[in-house]
């Protein structure tokens, strides 16, 4: 899958003629503190797939360096996502790999001069980091002697201070018109256990301070990233300048991916997880790509979302439907049709010999010949959506009610005779005859009806459950009141449950097929609460959209 012209590749390309690199190395450096979500999923494409485009390698590693928010699950969890989406890794890497080396590379910034051990709280750093409009202050213990830093920061390393006493920082500029260089701290203690280090280490680099070495040490060649990095990129520089490191890479941003009606925020995804408003990372109404695979979504459909987005600087939200279109695109030859009930309606037809089952041909996916046919009986009693009948419809209304004829889906025209109330007056069950001359595929041309119902058959009908959604977040465009925060603008009616009917040649569904239910749209069988008594099927996407590429 070759991407479109864009301004890394020409960079790449470049770098390649003029002998710069020999080969082009990339990396996709996530943190393991969430799982990863679509806007990852447009990095990994970058990633892997301008490397893959020039011969080169791309590196998983994990930037592990916080392990007060990390976690083994998260790191797990991503391994499984990058492979689900496609993409083969060349060598699994962590940055706690290279502790010992950025140890030392600190060390060689306070030797020359460029680092200090500090020993101001969180807040005061904030307070004499300065303005956008104002210059910082000098911390007061900003021009201690080397010796004195050096003793201070191996004492930080073996235990000897609480979280918060110190920090080391690098001194740059307290000054700089860019706030990363106002002497940014580079080291932090952290009485942690460590998910792969244990408890070897109480102080660990910060994340501008380690990415790039982290990049340096890999020999990676082009170190992409999100826009909202760029302002950082002298920090980086800098690191891999002072710290001395053999190999440059070079730091090129792009625009991240936002889409609407969700959040693209690991941290305020954690949060709907931790209060319960989803159920767990992989909710099919997550944008998780775990979420997105138990919903039904394909690696093909956000792959081709991906390439169509392409790569720019910009960052303007991207409409929801468009993910949705290549979702449709891609299972509409792939997914075979079927028929379920979803609100089902008893219909009787009594003209039709009791206790007799015959079986009617149906083609699989009318777009894809090749898929071939299938049996479904039909009876004396059957099931339709009770949106299919109304005993007062409006005009052009079409489906069924009384007096008048429909077609049943690759069976017989049937005709409403008589409406079954219950005491409250709804209407629980229908009385219809049926045209035997009708049948589906005998060439009768006798008459004509405008509406065409799919069913399923009564006795030999499986239960099933369908979870449909909507979008997890509403008034994403619009202004948040005050006081309010992205909690408040939680869908609540996100996630309807129902229970209906499917054909009975679908009783060994597994988890993550996937069908075309007739008019419902393209459902995934959900892998977490389907049992062999009952399948759970998650609408992946409606069969109607209105967007346009």
């Amino acid at each position: 899958m070759e991407m479109g012209s864009n301004f890394i590749k020409n960079i790449m390309k470049e770098d390649l003629e003029t002998g710069k690199h020999d080969t082009v190395i990339t990396r996709f450096p996530p943190e393991p503190n969430g799982y990863l979500h679509i806007g990852h999923a447009k990095s990994i494409f970058i990633n892997f797939g301008l490397a893959d485009e020039f011969g080169g390698k791309t590196n998983l590693r994990f930037d592990d360096t916080n392990p007060l928010k990390e976690d083994i699950e998260y790191v797990n969890s991503i391994k499984e996502d990058v492979e689900w989406l496609g993409y083969e890794w060349e060598n699994l890497l962590f940055a706690s790999d290279y502790f010992e080396e950025m140890y030392n590379r600190a060390v060689l910034l306070i030797k020359k001069g460029l680092a200090y051990v500090d020993d101001l709280s969180a807040d005061e750093i904030r307070e004499y980091r300065g303005t956008l409009t104002e210059p910082g202050k000098e911390s007061p213990y900003r021009n201690r002697t080397v010796e004195e830093n050096l003793q201070l920061f191996e004492a930080m390393r073996n235990g000897e201070f609480g979280n918060g006493e110190k920090v080391l920082r690098a001194k740059i500029d307290m000054a700089s018109p860019n706030i990363n260089l106002r002497d940014p701290v580079i080291y932090r203690i952290a009485h942690a256990t460590h998910h792969n280090t244990g408890d070897k280490w109480c102080i660990y680099p910060m994340y501008a301070f380690a990415h790039p070495i982290e990049d340096a040490i890999e020999g990676v060649t082009h170190s992409l990233c999100t826009t909202e990095f760029e302002d950082q990129r002298p920090l980086y520089d800098w690191v891999v300048r002072e710290c001395e490191m053999e190999s440059t890479p070079q730091q090129i941003e792009f625009g991240r991916l936002n889409i609407t009606n969700t959040v693209m925020s690991k941290r305020k995804l954690k949060l709907l997880v931790d209060e319960n408003y989803v159920d767990g990372w992989d909710d099919p109404r997550m944008p998780t790509i775990s979420g997105l695979r138990r919903k039904g979504v394909t690696p093909e459909a956000i792959r081709n979302f991906c390439m169509e987005l392409g790569i720019s600087k910009g960052s303007g939200a991207v409409d929801s439907a468009m993910l949705d279109h290549f979702v449709r695109e891609d299972l509409k030859l792939k997914a075979p049709r079927t028929m379920g009930v979803l609100n089902p309606l008893k219909v009787v037809i009594t003209n039709y010999p009791e206790g007799q089952v015959e079986m009617l041909e149906a083609e699989n996916n009318p777009e894809n010949p090749e898929m071939g046919t299938r049996q479904i009986p039909f009876s004396r009693e059957i099931y339709i959506e009770q949106e299919d009948f109304m005993e007062n419809p409006p005009k052009k209304y079409f489906r069924l009610f009384p007096g008048n004829e429909v077609r049943l889906k690759h069976a017989y025209f049937i005709k409403c005779e008589e409406v079954i109330k219950d005491e409250e007056g709804n209407v629980i069950e229908l009385h219809c005859t049926y045209d035997k001359e009708t049948k589906s595929g005998s060439g009768f041309t006798g008459r004509k009806v405008k509406g065409t119902l799919h069913w399923v058959e009564a006795s030999q009908a499986i239960p099933a459950e369908f979870r449909l959604f909507e979008p997890l977040i509403t008034d994403e465009d619009e202004e948040m009141e005050e006081g309010k925060t992205f909690l408040d603008y939680v869908n609540p009616n996100s996630l309807e449950v129902i229970q209906g009917f499917i054909e009975p040649n679908m009783k060994d569904v597994k988890p993550q097929d996937k069908f075309q239910f007739f008019r419902h749209g393209y459902f995934n069988v959900d892998p977490k609460y389907t049992t062999s008594e009952k399948p759970v099927f998650n609408r992946i996407v409606s069969l109607k959209s209105s967007f346009k590429l």
